[in-house]
């Protein structure tokens, strides 16, 4: 199993006409946040049987599709990784999130962070101590952010809620809407869970109000209909 061997596989299922649309849609424009990024256009079904069909293909290998150029390569290569580990032993895990965290800028659109590091990175600090994340919910860089808080969708299934409520306070004031996204994403993953833990951390300091609206209106999505307006209406 070689990168040759996979990359042809991707490109034989191409489709100029969706390579077109997925450059707009993941805003590959110039002054966007995918700028430059290059597309082949594959649906995402055909992408995961071609990342099942490589999941043993060697991480040497698997780091040549990681760092290509187009994007379907990419999101093959993490949903590869997420593959390899379903069954995985700890040591095995650690050893493919060990690779995920030295090409981490290769993870950089929203669709490959979000396919990978809540299962990748998640496994991996299950029972360690998740200082990574909070490096991460710190940096510069706006895929290195979204993983932080993504990640913490595996722990908050598990009723785990602390760390992403305190990278969703961290990231509270950041100023791009797909970090908004994503911590509404992951408050409301939490209020469907604990609707009484999400409502304390909105509510402290009146946060629903001062937060961004998008990351408020994604927060509160699965509220019921009266008190959903009235988060909206400030009227809490």
């Amino acid at each position: 199993m070689t990168f040759k061997k996979a990359l042809a596989d991707l490109k034989s299922l191409a489709d100029p006409d969706k390579a077109e649309h997925s450059a707009r849609f993941f805003k590959s424009g110039t002054g966007e946040y995918g700028e430059g990024d290059k597309f082949l256009g594959i649906t995402v079904p055909n992408q995961r049987k071609v990342a099942k069909k490589y999941k043993r293909m060697t991480l040497s290998e698997v780091q040549k599709l990681l760092q290509h150029d187009a994007h379907e390569a990419r999101l093959t290569a993490v949903m590869l990784l997420v593959y390899r580990i379903e069954k995985a032993s700890q040591d095995e895990i650690d050893e493919v999130a060990e690779f995920y965290l030295k090409n981490i800028r290769y993870v950089n659109n929203w669709d490959i962070v979000d396919s990978s590091c809540r299962f990748i990175l998640a496994k991996h600090l299950e029972f360690r101590e998740r200082d990574l994340l909070y490096d991460l919910a710190h940096s510069e860089d706006l895929w290195e952010k979204r993983i932080a808080i993504i990640t913490c969708y595996y722990f908050i299934k598990k009723g785990d809620f602390g760390d992403a409520l305190s990278i969703s306070l961290i990231l509270l004031e950041d100023d791009h809407d797909l970090i908004h996204k994503a911590v509404g994403w992951m408050l409301r993953e939490i209020g469907n869970i604990n609707q009484e833990v999400e409502e304390a951390f909105l509510l402290e300091n009146d946060r629903y109000k001062t937060m961004p609206r998008t990351m408020l209106r994604y927060a509160i999505e699965k509220f019921d209909e009266p008190l959903r307006k009235k988060y909206l209406s400030g009227a809490i």
